[in-house]
């Protein structure tokens, strides 16, 4: 399916001056505010990565979306999580270029750029190398719905991406894994299902804000351990009843929702 985010054609980058002009009827926009706000979500959504125990050493990024302006803050590549400080995120453009900050960002800034542009609405992407969601990464298969809680977030397994091509490898790697999971997604929905594994790399996850993103991490994480557990213990395991799931799922996420507080 051919989502494709709009872009904002009033915002527009000074290549001069390395800077996001973004000029509006009602004249020039904050940058610097707009700068401060973005980076101080990323960099507050970066640090729950370490501590909830997504991530070791510099693994993982998560970048934070302003639709308005087209463009994101993201995690400097390399840097460790015990020094990065929010002045560090790096603000680039849907092309991967940078318009604010000092620093080199994440290696998988294309991957955020083509999911960003090709999935209108969300604002936030996390990728980790949290452990159990790598392990169904690295076996190149989806993660089974094999429970009640599985069904409270999704209706669906998580998918796996197919395993790129040479050619893709080759080429702009980072870009070709954006469109890999483009493709995994032909027939589900990413409001539905705002979870990935790419085959033999590991996570990727977004939602409605960089806090969700990293929320679904969490989740995605412990789904995939759960699954893992499950089939050590009984490797015959077999796919949760389907009334079962509509009911967790709808009961949460349906038209008739009932839980939580209204």
């Amino acid at each position: 399916m051919n989502f494709a985010r709009k872009i904002n054609k009033n915002s527009e980058i000074n290549s001069d001056k390395g800077a996001l002009a973004c000029i509006y009827e009602n004249g020039d926009c904050d940058k610097m505010s707009l700068y401060k706000s973005i980076k101080e979500k990323a960099w507050e959504a970066n640090m729950q990565l370490p501590a909830s125990g997504l991530v070791v050493h510099t693994f993982g990024n998560v970048s934070a979306f302003e639709e308005k302006h087209s463009c994101f803050a993201i995690k400097p590549s390399g840097v460790p999580y015990n020094i990065l400080k929010p002045e560090d995120m790096i603000i680039v453009d849907l092309e991967g270029k940078i318009v604010s900050g000092k620093l080199r960002p994440s290696s998988d800034t294309k991957t955020h750029c083509v999911l960003y542009k090709n999935f209108p609405g969300i604002n936030g992407i996390c990728h980790t190398h949290s452990t159990y969601a790598v392990a169904w990464a690295q076996a190149m298969q989806p993660i089974p719905i094999l429970g009640t809680t599985h069904a409270d977030h999704l209706a669906t397994d998580v998918p796996c991406t197919e395993v790129m091509t040479d050619q893709s490898i080759r080429g702009d790697y980072e870009e070709e894994t954006g469109k890999q999971i483009l493709q995994a997604f032909n027939k589900l929905s990413y409001n539905e299902v705002e979870m990935v594994l790419v085959a033999g790399h590991g996570p990727f996850t977004w939602g409605a804000s960089a806090e969700k993103a990293v929320y679904n991490s969490i989740v995605l994480e412990e789904l995939a351990k759960m699954a893992i557990l499950t089939l050590q213990v009984s490797p015959g395991s077999t796919r949760l009843k389907e009334a079962l799931i509509k009911k967790h799922y709808d009961r949460k996420h349906g038209s008739n929702a009932y839980y939580g507080q209204k």
